[in-house]
């Protein structure tokens, strides 16, 4: 195979240390020279000088767990391009597995330019991103313990989430506290439900006639102090989202388009709320220039159909993994957009969701909606939605081929004849 980098190193990774591989071509001969460096500042500074004294013109490392990412950032500095690759496209034979082996299996693979390097964008998008990753899992978490009140109103025998649709609303607050505070006859729980709820007295009586016990009632005020703490702690890292987005555009000056800028813009996407776009932009930055086209990106996401193809039959090609905490935001995106009257994305669903499943539906929507992304974080334009129309006014002659392909599947013969126009 030939080799097209002459001198490369591989990083093999860990908690503690850093199994470091140099692989050098000498008078046409392959020298390599192995060393481990612990995992400490100190020692990754020697590290980059090493491999600087090296000559090395490219360094890879896998992505493994966090433990890469002081390892990149102290590294990056270095006079030579930086690598991260993904670990599932560079496996070892299986049973020669060492940290030596995996350093110097790096290194040759990367000295015949066999090494696909992962997107890695820079360190104001990568601290945006923790942000907004871990608003995510507080969501999460505060979402349990909304289900845990439920679970425990349950035990109670009271039925608040079947008249109220949001517990944690403002008349599920105020019967859950008067709860807490000791109040259990239902008329009185009753007359705290707001004038907007649907249900009936009688049917709100029914629901909060149960057994509250002085166990239920402790348990309502853990998860409910719960809930409130983690929602003062949303609030918090919402501050420091916003902060941190004026950071970096003093950072960024006049060189790009402003992130507020952006995040404006890709909220006029239907779907895409003032919390999602900047989950979004801290996923794929603000840099299309790495993604040749939108269908890469939609690639590297996750949200394009895989193949998998073996003696001319195709076998089932999943959604591959891709980027899953983008994955999973653009699809919550896709379904609000579904809601949205009069939009392409809503006309789209219903006509996917008709041959190929709600499932399958909501994956083409939210690739389009990266698709809308993509262009409008290249072009710096807004959005413009074609509207749920759009599909009505494709040309006859491709509605028609369509039906004929319809046509003879169900075993049809069809011949097209256009009608003659009346004189």
């Amino acid at each position: 195979m030939d080799v097209l980098y002459e001198r490369v190193a591989g990083l093999d990774v860990h908690k503690d240390t850093v199994v470091t591989c140099v692989r050098m071509l000498v008078d046409s001969k392959t020298k390599r020279e192995c060393r481990t460096f612990a995992a400490t500042t100190e020692q990754l500074v020697e590290l980059r000088a090493w491999l600087e004294e090296c000559r090395c013109t490219q360094v890879a490392m896998e992505a493994t767990g966090v433990y890469w990412i002081p390892v990149f950032r102290i590294l990056d500095d270095g006079g030579f391009e930086l690598i991260v690759a993904n670990a599932a496209h560079i496996k070892n034979v299986p049973g020669r597995k060492t940290d030596m082996n995996d350093a110097m299996w790096l290194a040759d693979l990367l000295a015949c330019g066999l090494i696909k390097a992962s997107f890695v964008p820079n360190e104001g998008v990568q601290e945006l991103r923790g942000l907004t990753r871990t608003r995510k899992q507080l969501i999460r978490e505060q979402t349990r313990h909304m289900q845990r009140i439920e679970k425990t109103l349950a035990e109670a025998n009271i039925k608040l989430g079947s008249v109220i649709s949001d517990v944690m609303g403002a008349s599920g607050r105020r019967i859950i506290e008067a709860m807490i505070a000791g109040v259990r006859q239902p008329k009185q729980l009753a007359e705290l439900a707001g004038k907007q709820i649907k249900a009936s007295p009688k049917e709100l009586y029914d629901a909060l006639h149960g057994r509250l016990t002085d166990h239920h009632r402790f348990l309502l005020e853990l998860h409910l102090k719960q809930w409130d703490s983690i929602n003062e702690t949303i609030r918090k890292l919402d501050l420091e989202v916003d902060q941190r987005i004026a950071r970096m555009e003093a950072k960024a000056g006049s060189r790009n388009i402003p992130f507020r800028t952006l995040i404006e813009l890709l909220t006029t996407i239907p779907g895409v709320s003032a919390v999602a776009a900047p989950a979004i932009l801290s996923e794929v930055g603000d840099d299309m220039s790495r993604f040749p086209t939108a269908g890469h990106l939609v690639a590297w996401s996750g949200l394009c159909p895989g193949q998998n193809e073996s003696a001319g039959k195709r076998k089932s090609s999943r959604l591959r993994k891709g980027a899953p905490w983008l994955k999973t935001m653009l699809v919550q995106c896709a379904w609000a957009a579904k809601r949205t009257k009069d939009s392409y994305y809503r006309a789209q669903f219903f006509r996917l969701q008709a041959k190929r499943g709600p499932q399958k539906a909501i994956c083409a929507v939210a690739a389009s909606i990266l698709t809308a992304v993509y262009h409008i974080l290249k072009d710096g334009t807004e959005h413009h939605d074609l509207g749920a129309a759009y599909f009505d006014r494709r040309p006859v002659e491709l509605k028609a081929s369509r039906l004929v392909v319809r046509l003879k599947k169900l075993g049809f013969t069809v011949q097209l004849q256009p009608i003659a126009e009346a004189a």
